[in-house]
């Protein structure tokens, strides 16, 4: 049986003031689906982190570029995935290319200076990395934190 779910996509140009905008859209939709004002902020720090990573490093200064959004919104959990030099989501194309974290890989090599991804991880309850064509973050956060596997607090990624 397939798990439904509703899938919302925005693209926004690779520039900081934008930030905000994906913040407000990121508060819509986890207090529409009943989020505690803790975990919205903690999705709101979260999503700021990804995309100024991807502002800051995807593109060059003479470069103009996007960041694509997406979020999987379902009973249980809320899937952001946020893509710098990224078309639309193949949601399910996402989920088979992303892998495990490998101990012996460096986070700081997906971009420089990878504190932004730690403080992710530690604020979400799952974070999945793939940098094969620029960086796709991939963060679960579920409604109730009972509901996180006991692999599930990590960060992963495929190169």
């Amino acid at each position: 049986m397939t798990e439904t779910f509703d899938f919302v996509e925005i693209k926004v140009p690779a520039k900081p003031e934008y930030v905000g905008v994906v913040r407000l859209s990121t508060s819509g939709i986890a207090n529409r689906m009943g989020f505690s004002y803790e975990d919205i902020e903690d999705l709101k720090v979260s999503i700021s982190e990804a995309i100024t990573n991807g502002v800051k490093h995807a593109y060059k200064d003479t470069e103009e570029g996007e960041i694509t959004i997406g979020f999987g919104v379902y009973d249980d959990r809320l899937e952001i995935m946020v893509a710098d030099r990224g078309g639309s989501f193949d949601l399910q194309q996402v989920k088979e290319d992303i892998g495990p974290y490998e101990e012996t890989d460096s986070i700081e090599d997906l971009r420089e200076g990878g504190f932004g991804l730690f403080l992710i991880d530690a604020l979400m309850d799952k974070v999945e990395i793939n940098n094969k064509s620029g960086v796709i973050v991939l963060m679960t956060k579920y409604l109730q934190e009972n509901e996180v596997g006991l692999n599930d607090d990590q960060i992963s990624t495929t190169q």
